[in-house]
């Protein structure tokens, strides 16, 4: 019986142990947010003009500004590191122009071309003071685009111009890295202020583009690339604790 109230004692106190361990045990809360960022196309990371030439027409597509916004969520691993997920929409802008050689003939059109992202970012902290931090991430973004694009354009008389923005794979993966500054508060969220570079590792779509002429038809092709930077505006909301009675357990468990 002796041995029996002893080994309940050592029981006893094991457990206790190990519940005051376990409540020592630092928890990284996680955080909800949204996400709007202006897209500026630039040649530090891409091309943002292409040119599609023949003996007969050329077009040239430009990309224009863009914008993105979705909802992010950051899960904290450790107080350094961080996992940072969501989902955004995309919508890039591109301006279309377009002239037959040796003539008169010349028109310009817009294509608008949109597609879903999962961003899977690995986070890194830097604390500059209580309130301000710096972060830098680096990933890969999951990418969807559900449609095709086109575009008729008439100058005039009998000329017409086709372009069409085909994606061959509707899904894919773009590089992406982010870097920005955050102001922390406990009961109003945070505020963060940063730039990324998305870099598409393969074309965003082909661009088909047709002139006809009465009987006549010229096609040309080329790949256009969709990599850009950003100014990224983001808002994590705060985790607010639940300040009323909480459920109290009853006498049968």
């Amino acid at each position: 019986m002796k041995r029996f109230f002893l080994l309940i004692l050592v029981l006893s106190s094991f457990h206790s142990f190990s519940q005051k361990k376990s409540s020592k045990r630092e928890r990284f809360p996680s955080y909800f947010g949204i996400q709007v960022r202006p897209i500026l196309p630039t040649r530090y990371i891409g091309e943002p003009i292409s040119v599609l030439n023949s003996q007969e027409f050329s077009t040239t597509i430009t990309q224009k500004v863009g914008y993105s916004f979705g909802g992010t969520v950051r899960a904290g691993l450790t107080r350094l590191l961080a996992f940072e997920s969501g989902i955004n929409f995309t919508q890039r802008q591109f301006g279309v122009d377009m002239s037959v050689a040796d003539s008169n003939v010349f028109a310009t059109n817009d294509l608008t071309f949109i597609c879903y992202d999962i961003p899977i970012n690995g986070l890194v902290y830097v604390q500059l003071s209580e309130r301000f931090y710096m972060n830098a991430s680096l990933g890969a973004a999951l990418t969807f685009k559900p449609t095709d694009i086109g575009t008729v354009t008439l100058p005039g008389g009998a000329f017409t111009f086709f372009h069409t923005g085909f994606a061959e794979k509707k899904g894919g993966i773009d590089l992406n890295a982010n870097f920005g500054f955050e102001f922390r508060t406990e009961n109003k969220g945070f505020f963060y202020l940063g730039g990324s570079a998305r870099v598409p590792f393969s074309p965003l779509f082909e661009m088909i583009a047709i002139y006809k002429y009465e009987g006549y038809k010229k096609t040309i092709k080329g790949n256009i690339d969709g990599s850009f930077l950003s100014v990224d505006f983001k808002y994590f909301f705060p985790n607010i604790n639940n300040k009323g009675n909480q459920f109290q357990n009853g006498p049968i468990e």
